[in-house]
C-alpha cells in the first residue's frame, strides 16, 4: 500500500508526542528526507470540524458509539487526505496519535466492545499499519491530571486515563517488532535519541 515509512506516537495526553514528532522531524530532514509531521484528530479540512464534535465540551454529552463513529471518521479522511498521499511518494509520516488511540480511549476508555472498536478503526484505515508505533508511558495523574483546561475527552475522569493507559502498554508489549516503549518523563533529549536510532535502523532496511 505505501512505499514511504509510517511512525506514530501514542500515550496518553500530557506525555509530550508533539515535542518528539517535532524532533524527529527535524533529525530526518537533516538527513536529506522528505517528512510530513502530522495529527489526529484534526489535520484535514473535514478533519478539523470532527475535532471540534467531538472535543468542545459545548456539544455536551456525546454517546459513547457516536465519539468512536467521529474518530473513525477523521481517521479515515486523515488516511485519504494527508498520510497515503505522502506514503506514497516515499515521505517519512510521523502522527501525533493514530488507531492505538482509539482503541484505548473509545474502546477500553469508554469500555465499549473492543473487537468491534478495532474493526471499525481498521477498516476506516483500509488496515495500514505503522511501521512503528512509539509510545510514551506515563501515570495519567501526572499527564493529563496537569492540564489547565482540558477538553471533552480529558475531563473524562482518571479511571478512564487509566484503562486507555493499560491497554496502550498491553497493545505494545504484545508486538515489540514494531512499537517502542519510553518512559515519558525521561530527558527529552534522551528520548529523541531512543527514538532517532530505532527509526533510523528502520529506515536502513528500506
Amino acid at each position: 500500500m505505501s512505499e514511504g515509512v509510517f511512525v506514530v506516537f501514542e500515550g496518553g495526553d500530557g506525555v509530550g508526542k508533539s515535542t518528539q514528532a517535532r524532533l524527529l522531524a527535524e533529525r530526518l530532514r537533516a538527513l536529506g528526507r522528505e517528512v510530513v509531521v502530522t495529527f489526529e484528530p484534526g489535520d484535514s479540512e473535514l478533519g478539523a470540524v470532527l475535532r471540534d464534535l467531538v472535543l468542545n465540551p459545548k456539544w455536551g454529552d456525546v454517546a459513547p458509539r457516536a465519539e468512536a463513529l467521529i474518530y473513525a471518521a477523521d481517521k479515515a479522511q486523515h488516511l485519504h487526505e494527508v498520510v497515503l498521499p505522502a506514503l506514497q511518494r516515499g515521505a517519512v509520516v510521523i502522527s501525533d496519535r493514530y488507531v492505538d488511540s482509539m482503541l484505548a480511549y473509545q474502546g477500553a476508555g469508554r469500555v465499549l466492545d473492543a473487537d468491534r472498536v478495532e474493526q471499525v478503526a481498521r477498516w476506516a484505515t483500509q488496515d495500514l499499519l505503522p511501521d512503528l508505533t512509539v509510545l510514551l508511558d506515563l501515570d495519567p495523574e501526572r499527564g493529563v491530571g496537569g492540564i489547565v483546561d482540558p477538553d471533552r475527552v480529558e475531563s473524562a475522569g482518571a479511571e478512564f486515563h487509566q484503562r486507555a493507559r493499560e491497554l496502550f502498554v498491553e497493545m505494545a508489549k504484545r508486538d515489540p517488532e514494531h512499537y517502542l516503549i519510553l518512559p515519558a518523563r525521561d530527558s527529552i533529549e534522551q528520548l529523541a535519541d531512543s527514538v532517532a536510532a530505532r527509526v533510523n535502523s528502520l529506515l536502513s532496511v528500506q
